[in-house]
């Protein structure tokens, strides 16, 4: 594999790629600190991050027909998260400054002629439109919250919008910059300026930069959903795709699935360790984040206001989650049976709280958790569980029986290709708040994910469990070389731990290791030229079917590294996301790497 271009797509050439080219230390430092040689070369960005050029053309012509010049919009797939953005900007924004902030819903004009599965899938969109000072905050909203609409959603609704098919719910305002045009947001566009909330106190992992010079040759045309995908992606099997994608979930359906039959009754089997689960347990959301804000949110209205337990060094979204969008968290970075003697002393004295939040193992450092204890400590003192299986899978491990929800971003490993983003909750139907939190997400639940962005979900997750097993041995083969190696100092992976019990506790019979690790050398500028030198796909994200590194805390956390230091997390770690190569492959390139590494001191 030679090395991806700079600000390149990852996958190369893929429009709605979650992932992208930072080749070099520099270009990630870079990236960071919104130097113009870096920003200037994106084409994408992680989405939650990253304001997609297609979301920011339509957000741009909205505002034209609906705002005023000193405006911009975000956009979302109902009115009521669309309120919920709205209450966000009111409540966090300062009482004078705060202007007019309003919502614009549209929707198909029934009076116009629309295709039978345009019509199917009746398109919708909830525009907040604030006055451009108001970015910060919600660029907030969008990042924590994952509520917002995909790059797909946004591509196809544009069109419409452009035909006068969609329509606002309010009549057009007059306004001085009248709409141009899909071209439009070649230039002046208010999403293509970089933008961070602070570099003090970050918001932003693995950055949070909007949407930089975009390159209208490499748009992919706007075409009608059944022209996109003829026979191969027939969105009238839409439902089919989502109960699929339930039962992979849910650990009930492990085979190839005909979408085009009626699916069968909800089957009492699975591989999640825990009786009666269906796969109307599974709830699917537009990604990872979302189905965690969307959780916090079920807990709160289950259980009241109280704050939750953040345990372990958390990606940092979940943490701001918990801080935001409710009464606080009490934050045990370190996740150590410590942390959990303190939590003990802390209940034991009669303080009380929602749920703890944990990730299972957690990145980037590959810890676990004590599960067991943690499932005591909660049911002697009544709060809830909510554990994220993203990084171990639920191939490897079975963490249903001792969480009440579990969490997972379907984003990652379930999909692999890095081109569609997804989430889902299940709730563990044994678990003490099963019934208030069945009816409250069964009443909240909103069906948000877009049908083309579930479509893609389905197929890239036919074959998930294979993959899996395949990345498994290769994350252990390149463990071994990186061990044997003299320049390298430490190598993080749940076979390695200090917490190796506590994944032990909880690993399938079949189930391996997972297939993200990190590492550290001895000296910083060992890591510059391996990561300078190895040839493998360099960017955010991770669970790609294609190896994957990253320089992990420089991205999450560049303005705040003596912080995450902290908490056990060396600055110059690398992360490595393994994919399915050949191992030999594989093996080889990263000896090339290290060889370079060892030329520094030559």
């Amino acid at each position: 594999m030679s090395t991806i271009e700079l600000g390149d797509s990852i996958p190369s050439l893929t429009p709605h790629a979650v992932s992208m080219s930072l080749p070099t230390w520099r270009d990630n430092v870079g990236y960071e600190e919104g130097d113009k040689r870096v920003i200037d070369k994106l084409s994408t960005g992680y989405p939650r991050f990253f304001i997609h050029k297609l979301i920011a053309a339509f957000a741009d012509d909205i505002v034209a027909k609906y705002g005023a010049p000193d405006q911009m919009a975000m956009l979302f797939p109902s009115s009521k998260i669309s309120q919920r953005c709205h209450d966000f900007i009111k409540a966090k924004a300062e009482p004078d400054s705060s202007g007019e902030v309003k919502i614009i819903n549209l929707f198909l004009d029934k009076s116009k002629e629309v295709s039978e599965m345009v019509a199917k899938v009746s398109p919708a969109i909830s525009a907040v439109i604030f006055d451009k000072a108001l970015f910060p905050i919600a660029k907030q909203y969008w990042q924590h919250s994952g509520d917002g609409i995909s790059s797909r959603q946004a591509e196809f609704c544009h069109a419409l919008f452009s035909d006068g098919k969609l329509v606002g719910s309010t009549p057009p305002q007059p306004t001085i910059n009248q709409k141009r045009g899909p071209k439009r947001y070649q230039r002046g566009s208010g999403y293509q300026t970089s933008s961070r909330e602070s570099k003090s106190t970050p918001e932003g992992v693995e950055s949070s930069q909007l949407s930089s010079k975009p390159d209208a040759a490499e748009r992919e045309s706007s075409q009608f959903l059944e022209e996109r995908f003829g026979r191969n992606l027939d969105i009238s099997f839409v439902d089919n795709a989502k109960v699929a994608i339930r039962r992979r979930v849910a650990g009930s359906l492990v085979d190839e699935v005909d979408l085009a039959v009626e699916p069968s009754p909800n089957t009492t089997s699975n591989t999640r360790g825990v009786s009666g689960l269906s796969d109307n347990d599974v709830y699917l959301y537009p990604c990872g984040m979302n189905s965690i804000f969307n959780t916090h949110r079920m807990m709160l209205q289950c259980r009241g206001q109280l704050k939750s337990i953040s345990f372990g060094f958390p990606y940092v979204d979940t943490l701001k989650i918990l801080q935001k969008f409710g009464p606080g968290c009490l934050f045990y970075g370190n996740g150590s049976s410590e942390d959990l003697d303190d939590l003990e002393s802390r209940l034991k004295a009669g303080e009380r709280y929602l749920a703890l939040f944990c990730e299972f193992p957690g990145n980037p450092m590959l810890a676990c958790p004590d599960l067991k204890r943690i499932r005591k400590l909660a049911d002697t003192y009544d709060f809830g569980v909510v554990v994220d299986e993203t990084i171990g899978n639920s191939v490897n491990v079975q963490v249903l029986p001792h969480a009440d929800v579990v969490v997972s971003s379907l984003t990652k490993i379930f999909s692999g290709d890095c081109n569609v983003m997804g989430g889902s909750a299940i709730l563990n139907p044994e678990g003490k708040y099963y019934q208030p939190l069945k009816a409250a997400f069964d009443a909240d639940h909103e069906d948000t994910w877009w049908v083309e962005d579930v479509m893609f979900m389905e197929r890239n997750s036919r074959d998930f469990v294979n993959r899996i097993k395949k990345i498994n041995d290769n994350a252990e083969a390149i463990c071994d070389v990186l061990h044997a190696h003299p320049l390298v100092k430490e190598v993080y992976y749940p076979k390695y731990s200090p917490t190796k019990q506590f994944y032990e506790d909880c690993r399938t019979p079949t189930g391996g290791y997972g297939g993200l690790l990190s590492f550290t050398f001895h000296q910083k500028k060992h890591a510059i030229a391996f990561y300078d030198r190895i040839e493998t796909a360099k960017g955010p994200s991770l669970g790609t079917n294609f190896t994957l590194v990253s320089p992990y805390v420089v991205l999450a956390h560049y303005w705040e590294l003596d912080w995450a230091s902290g908490f056990g997390v060396p600055a110059d770690l690398l992360r490595v996301s393994v994919g399915i190569e050949d191992a030999e492959d594989l093996k080889a390139r990263f000896t090339v790497a290290l060889q370079a590494a060892e030329a520094v001191d030559s």
